[in-house]
């Protein structure tokens, strides 16, 4: 991993210290006003007013207390999903998901707004229109260039989570469309594309679907390697045709897993299907997360397949809000 230090020139401690005696202060418009990386009368002790420095995201890897994240319709462009959640489970999101085809724009309106909040946001970039082998030959450099200036520019953390879910053959760059070489050198160069233009303040999340489906697709061969991955973000969901003990859900993933790497883990994706078992697969996540020293977990609340929505399922809702309402789910990321 890019050593995340930040050094100053002598010429940029001559111009802070004329800014200084001024009176000025340096500004980004984008934030109303505010020094580059803060939100509106916060002091956010992780990033100074040298708007030339990249975030510091080190003390988001591995916060004292849990992420307490959605992925709901509309989030984070608009906010309304998110409070309309916060109200419904009783505690407010601290990490939002959302999905972007690799080709759109970065939507830095999005994740300032999800910053303002509280909440540091989580992209999953999925390459439907574009092969992974070409993304690893280097025919999307223009645009993954763009990108990843425009993330350096807005200067927030944010946690990129590419092609997801690569060992099934159900996704256009799974296992029926891509190598584990050519995903591999896919991830790398869009890495170092990144820090090549300065854009430190990206947490990487390396996200495998559980192993339970695809038991003879090894994850090892995938894995970019430590230098490239900040987390290990779990994609599993509880159905009513499986065992909904946490380590029969997510245990054989996480063994895998922990022969290759000792990243941090997130449930990057999670929900149980509705139905009478609803309840009970609900405390097995909170007590599985807790009991896995997890980093936390996102509810995907979407219908979709299923419907995985909270509020699909009333009692299941009110146990999910007695859960949540514990004081290690959520925190303020401005703050960690």
């Amino acid at each position: 991993m890019q050593l995340r230090t930040r050094t100053r020139t002598a010429l940029t401690a001559v111009l802070l210290t004329a800014l200084a005696l001024s009176g000025c202060s340096v500004l980004d418009d984008s934030n109303n006003g505010s020094p580059a990386g803060q939100s509106e009368g916060d002091a956010d002790r992780s990033q100074s007013a040298e708007s030339d420095l990249p975030y510091d995201v080190t003390p988001l890897l591995k916060p004292e207390k849990k992420y307490y994240g959605a992925a709901l319709d509309g989030a984070p462009n608009s906010m309304k999903a998110v409070d309309a959640y916060t109200t419904m489970t009783g505690k407010q999101p601290n990490l939002i998901e959302y999905y972007a085809a690799f080709g759109d724009g970065f939507d830095a309106s999005g994740v300032r707004k999800a910053w303002k909040e509280g909440a540091l946001t989580l992209m999953s970039w999925e390459p439907f229109d574009t092969s992974i082998a070409d993304i690893a030959a280097g025919t999307s450099d223009a645009y993954i260039k763009k990108y990843a200036t425009a993330v350096r520019k807005l200067n927030l953390p944010v946690v990129i989570d590419f092609a997801d879910e690569f060992n099934g053959h159900w996704e256009k760059w799974g296992t029926k469309h891509a190598t584990p070489e050519d995903y591999v050198a896919a991830w790398r160069h869009i890495h170092d594309t990144f820090i090549d233009a300065g854009a430190s303040n990206v947490i990487w999340a390396w996200s495998p679907n559980i192993v339970n489906p695809v038991k003879s697709v090894k994850l090892k061969p995938y894995y970019p390697g430590d230098a490239y991955v900040d987390w290990v973000g779990l994609i599993g969901y509880w159905t009513i045709d499986d065992d909904n003990a946490f380590d029969s859900v997510f245990g054989p993933t996480i063994d895998q897993i922990r022969t290759f790497t000792k990243k941090p883990m997130l449930l990057l994706e999670t929900a149980a299907m509705a139905g009478e078992r609803r309840r009970a697969d609900i405390r097995n996540l909170f007590a599985g997360v807790e009991a896995d020293d997890m980093l936390g977990f996102i509810w995907f609340n979407h219908k979709k397949r299923a419907d995985w929505r909270l509020e699909a399922s009333p009692l299941a809702l009110q146990e999910f809000k007695r859960l949540a309402a514990d004081d290690r789910f959520g925190f303020d990321v401005r703050k960690p």
